[in-house]
């Protein structure tokens, strides 16, 4: 696997080594020795999938509170997303600061998304699924998130929101949370 590191902190973009021949390619897409090499946080404790009927459609922005905060791996398998996470860790240099990837079933990449972070994303395309490994179990009660469209990040989402769920909708701007 390759890692680079995003403008933020922490946070990468992990491409595959592919080895192809005539049957079509093999790669790793997990490995807890090459994730603890990158200082990375190599724990997976639960994989969610997120199944999208409709391009533009908003997933976001999630965190968990302390101390239930979460690490994602983050994977488009079928269509493609625009994934988009912020720092929030206030002693962070890219702290407040965003990012965003366009993860596709064809470009194989996935988005490392360390804890602390605001984690959403828009699909690009009808018919599309997500799979996210999180590194804690989902506790309800230290679910939080920030709304899309807040003023103090100003994200410049790629498509224009068609569907979006009332939760996702209403997250208070950051600083209110």
């Amino acid at each position: 696997m390759q890692f680079a590191e995003t403008q933020l902190q922490g946070a990468y973009v992990v491409s595959l080594d592919k080895f192809e021949d005539e049957r079509g390619f093999f790669a790793r897409g997990w490995c807890h020795k090459e994730f603890s090499e990158q200082g990375l946080r190599p724990w997976i404790l639960q994989s969610n999938i997120s199944y999208n009927r409709n391009k533009g459609t908003l997933r976001g922005m999630h965190y968990q509170k302390a101390p239930f905060q979460e690490t994602k791996l983050v994977r488009c398998v079928r269509g493609a997303i625009y994934d988009v996470i912020i720092d929030l860790r206030p002693h962070s240099p890219t702290f407040k600061q965003w990012t965003g990837v366009e993860l596709t079933a064809g470009n194989y990449k996935m988005l490392y998304v360390p804890e602390d972070f605001a984690h959403g994303f828009i699909t690009l395309e009808d018919d599309t699924e997500v799979i996210y490994h999180v590194s804690q179990y989902y506790r309800p009660d230290a679910e939080a998130g920030l709304r899309w469209n807040d003023p103090a990040f100003a994200i410049k989402w790629p498509e224009k929101v068609a569907v979006i769920s009332e939760k996702d909708a209403n997250w208070p701007d950051f600083g209110q949370s």
